[in-house]
């Protein structure tokens, strides 16, 4: 499904009576290791669902095979003046052999889940792997976002009678600059950020491209985010149009948070090191989202 948000000009090209068979050259490299690490947190729930997905980039057409990893941890620290005045870390297992999904490791010496209580203080979460040889790191900070108002169906259409209005309406905090991610299904996305409306109540309309069956529900939501995630996923939205969630296909242009670390060795500057072709691709974020369902009438 792809939302309506702008008018595009599709030119349509009709061969008649074409023989020759036309040979296309696919896009060919060696495979990249690709980080499913999207953490979207419910503060009501006592720990952080800790989940990264791992696989490899395949040929043009084909799917993702899942990979293993030698070691895959999170550090978490919160510092002052420079100093690290706390910190911990989680050691992550492969849930299922087989299955490229990584979760606390349940058979460590000691609890390797992380409390959400930490969110709220100033915490700087790192995130390490170890593949076939070669380091990665990425790095963040915990994103807060803001409750959804109200979800409900709207009467409008931009270009027909085949469209279904969503009314979605949230209040920013003004103590704050926040960037938002909206998800509204069947791989849609938005991003906005509250430079117009900061501490505000706002309200906008999402339109999808089909009818839907009365009774029928759809979970819409909005997710915190930092300058940097915002730019990931417009860049992401803009090249990818209808991307079907922010690790599919069109996350091979775009490049992530997470950089191969192998040889350098100074990590202060390990986000600038000069080596265009040299990077995995994915990203890493801890969120906060909430949730609302709009039930069609």
């Amino acid at each position: 499904m792809k939302k309506i948000t702008y008018i595009s000009i599709i030119l349509f090209v009709l061969c008649i009576s074409c023989e020759d068979v036309i040979d296309i050259e696919t896009p060919s490299e060696p495979p990249r290791l690709v980080v499913e690490g999207l953490i979207r947190v419910d503060r009501s729930q006592p720990f952080i669902p800790i989940e990264i997905k791992v696989s490899l980039t395949d040929n043009f057409f084909g799917e993702s095979p899942v990979t293993a990893l030698e070691n895959i941890v999170i550090i978490y620290e919160e510092f002052e003046n420079g100093a690290v005045i706390s910190s911990g870390s989680s050691s992550l297992a492969e849930e299922v052999p087989g299955t490229g999904i990584y979760t606390p490791d349940p058979n460590f010496s000691s609890d390797q889940r992380i409390s959400t209580v930490i969110l709220d203080r100033n915490f700087t979460f790192t995130l390490l792997i170890t593949h076939e040889g070669r380091r990665y790191l990425a790095q963040t900070k915990y994103a807060p976002a803001v409750p959804i108002d109200s979800v409900f169906q709207g009467n409008g259409t931009l270009f027909g009678d085949d469209e279904t209005e969503a009314i979605i309406s949230f209040t920013d905090v003004g103590t704050r600059n926040d960037y938002y991610v909206f998800e509204f299904g069947f791989g849609d996305y938005l991003v906005t950020e509250d430079e117009f409306y900061q501490g505000q109540q706002f309200q906008f309309s999402w339109f999808y491209d089909q009818t839907f069956p009365s009774g029928t529900e759809i979970d819409i939501s909005l997710m915190g985010a930092d300058e940097q995630f915002y730019n990931y996923m417009d860049q992401l939205i803009e090249q990818g149009g209808d991307i079907q969630g922010p690790f599919q296909t069109p996350v091979a242009t775009v490049r992530g948070n997470i950089f191969d670390i192998t040889d350098i060795d100074n990590l202060d500057r390990f986000d600038n090191v000069n080596r265009p072709n040299i990077f995995p691709l994915g990203y890493f974020a801890i969120v906060e989202e909430f949730t609302n369902t709009l039930t069609i009438e």
